[in-house]
Formats: C-alpha cells, sequence, structure tokens
C-alpha cells in the first residue's frame, strides 16, 4: 500500500538510517510535515535496538524496513532505494557508512539528485570529529552552555534541546530543504554536514551581537538576559515558579504597575546593572508572598512578560496551549502535535510509530515496484 501523507512536504521522499537522537527527530518532523520518511532499520545480530515502544516518538508517521547492511543484497537494495529519494538521513560517526558502501560518493553516482544528510556532534572533520559525546559535551564546546547558569554555580542546560534538536536536528532540517530546493533548480546534489557544534555556535548569534554591544558580559549571571532582576525566574510561596521578562521599558513599567513598585526610586534605572543584586532579592521576597495562582491572575495575559513555569503535564492542560492544540495523547502519552502550521497545506495528526521492518514490502512494492 502506498504512503498517503498530507502537509507541505507531501511527495518529498526521505530515507533514513536507524540511530538515536537528533537524526531520527529530524526525520519525525519531515514526517509530521507530509514527506514520505523510510526508516532502514539492520536486521543482524548485535545491531543496536531502537525502541520500538509506544514511547519511541521520533518513530511517528514513518514506515520502516528491515535489511542486513553486512550482506551485499542488503547495500544494492539500499542503494536502489537511494535512486528513489530526494534525500538521505545518516548520523553514524565518520567513516561508518562509507566502510557499510554507503558513503556520499556512491550514491550521488546513483542518484545525482540527492541531498545527504550528516548528523554528528563534532562534524565530519577537525580532531574530535570520531570521539564520542552527547548534547551536553557539544554545547559546552561550542559557548552555547556558558550562560546557563548564575555566579557561583555550574552551568545546567534543558536536557538535549539546545544541542541535539536545536543546534543538530533543526539545522539538519533547514540542510536538507535547502539542499532539495537547490538540487530542483540545478540537478545537482550535495552532502550536508549537519554538526551540533556548528548549529549550537549559530544560535549565538543574538548574544554575539549583545556582547559586541556591550550588553553581555563574559562573566555568567552578570547581563541583562542572565542577571537582571526583570528578566530571571522567582520561587512563589507554594514552591513553584514563576517568569519574568519584560526587556522594553514600557513592559517593565507595566511590571511595576502591577507589582505597586511603580513609585519606588529604587527600580527606576531597569538598566542599572550595579542596582540588579539588591532588587532581585526584594522581588524574591515579593514572589514568595504569594502562591503561583495567585500571581497567574494578577500578571497573566498583561504586557508584563509573564508566565508561570509548568511542568510538562501542566503545559498541555494550560488554557492557551489547549486552545491551539499544541499537545496530544493519542498514544496514551503526551506528545506535541506537529509544527509550524500552514495555511494551505496543514499537516495531519502524528503519524503511527511502526515496529522494526513493519513496511518493508509495502516499500519495496511502492518505491521501487518490486
Amino acid at each position: 500500500m502506498k504512503s498517503n501523507r498530507v502537509g507541505p512536504l507531501a511527495g518529498i521522499r526521505v530515507l533514513e538510517m536507524a540511530g538515536i537522537g537528533p537524526g531520527p527527530f529530524c526525520g519525525m518532523l519531515m514526517a509530521d510535515l507530509g514527506a514520505d520518511v523510510v526508516v532502514i532499520d539492520r536486521t543482524q545480530t548485535g545491531a543496536q535496538e531502537p525502541d520500538l515502544s509506544q514511547h519511541a516518538l521520533s518513530r511517528r508517521g514513518k514506515r520502516a524496513v528491515a535489511i542486513d547492511l553486512k550482506t551485499p543484497a542488503g547495500v544494492a537494495t539500499v542503494m536502489e532505494l537511494v535512486g528513489q529519494c530526494d534525500t538521505l538521513i545518516e548520523g553514524m560517526r565518520p567513516g561508518v557508512m562509507e566502510r557499510l558502501g554507503l558513503g556520499p560518493e556512491p550514491c550521488l553516482q546513483r542518484n545525482p539528485r540527492l541531498v545527504y544528510g550528516r548528523m554528528t556532534g563534532w562534524g565530519q572533520h577537525g580532531p574530535l570529529a570520531h570521539a564520542a559525546g552527547h548534547d551536553i559535551n557539544y554545547i559546552a564546546l561550542s559557548g552555547a552552555l556558558w550562560y546557563a547558569g548564575q555566579p557561583g554555580e555550574a552551568p545546567v542546560a534543558p536536557p538535549s534541546l539546545v544541542g541535539d534538536i536545536g543546534g543538530g536536528a533543526m539545522y539538519l532540517a533547514v540542510g536538507l530543504l535547502a539542499g532539495i530546493t537547490s538540487a530542483r533548480t540545478t540537478g545537482k546534489g550535495q552532502v550536508v554536514d549537519a554538526a551540533i557544534v556548528d548549529g549550537s555556535a549559530h544560535m549565538m548569534t543574538l548574544l554575539h551581537g549583545l556582547m559586541a554591544s556591550g550588553r553581555m558580559h563574559g562573566s555568567r549571571g552578570t547581563s541583562l538576559l542572565d542577571g537582571s532582576h526583570w528578566y530571571k525566574t522567582y520561587r512563589c510561596a507554594d514552591g513553584r515558579h514563576i517568569s519574568i521578562g519584560p526587556v522594553e521599558p514600557q513592559f517593565y513599567l507595566q511590571l511595576r504597575e502591577k507589582l505597586g513598585l511603580d513609585a519606588d526610586p529604587a527600580y527606576d534605572n531597569q538598566y542599572d546593572r550595579a542596582t540588579w543584586p539588591q532588587l532581585s532579592e526584594r522581588l524574591a521576597v515579593l514572589f514568595a508572598s504569594r502562591d503561583r495562582d495567585a500571581w497567574c491572575a494578577l500578571l497573566e495575559g498583561t504586557d508584563a512578560c509573564y508566565a508561570p513555569v509548568l511542568s510538562p503535564d501542566e503545559a498541555a492542560n494550560h488554557p492557551h496551549m489547549q486552545a491551539r492544540g499544541v499537545y496530544t495523547r493519542e498514544r496514551g502519552v503526551l506528545e506535541a502535535n506537529p509544527a509550524p502550521r500552514f495555511s494551505g497545506t496543514p499537516a495531519g495528526a502524528p503519524g503511527a510509530i511502526p515496529r522494526r521492518g513493519e513496511h518493508t514490502d509495502a516499500v519495496l512494492a511502492d518505491w521501487l515496484a518490486r
């Protein structure tokens, strides 16, 4: 049975080598938006088993084929699939795909329009290219982890978000789509080297600009986005937390008015760094005087730039998130619906999670007419 996909990427064929982390997430993103994503699971004994339970959400919406990559017949089958796809995603260490006989050179010979996407942490070359690593290591080296903390404290980053997803999967997706666009114009494919160190460093551009202007400083926790009293999270009386971030003076003024601080001259000089530590302590005492719901009632929906700090389950139940249909529990577990949204070619609901090799016969019949 042929794939029946809807969304802005309907008609795009993606071949994904099974793996973990940002590569599969990139494939999921493209599947969410309508691409026909076929993931190649290995069949040989000793291969790393992907999580095929209901929680393997990065496999959603894909079709799965099982192929023994250590046999000439298996490699030949993959090459046939390469000849029929727009792009390939692989997240092996540098050199692994070449040893399998599936590196960029033979694949591009088979399909000159192919966009060959390579997802790694360190990149395809450089002194660390062959070393193991994970999200925290890549963003530590790129500088993206530096500001994630307060003075005297160790930096802490949201697990897997800044590196694997932001600097990795999202940059690979942009690279693949740019490559596909170029191939449709020129008839020539190419290799996309998506390294998390590259992407997470690129994500620092706003902060680099602030550093150049003197508004971000080398010392952690002393700049407007990581040290001011008005761009911060605070603990409430019930132990939960809220966030404020009125960067612009008019929004800062509204926060002061809502908190009854508009007549207090101590808060007049918003950007005076010397006052930030003391005012942070004062606001900490103030916010600790009421529970989070009370602050939501006072500040949420205003221009004070406020939001409660919610757990994932709380976020799914928040009225704004529910109104937009951000989350779903179709599989009995919490997951986000496809994003972003398109007016003319909307994406469908999250697709099913395939079992290992579930669609082998169907894909071979569909793509290869076997």
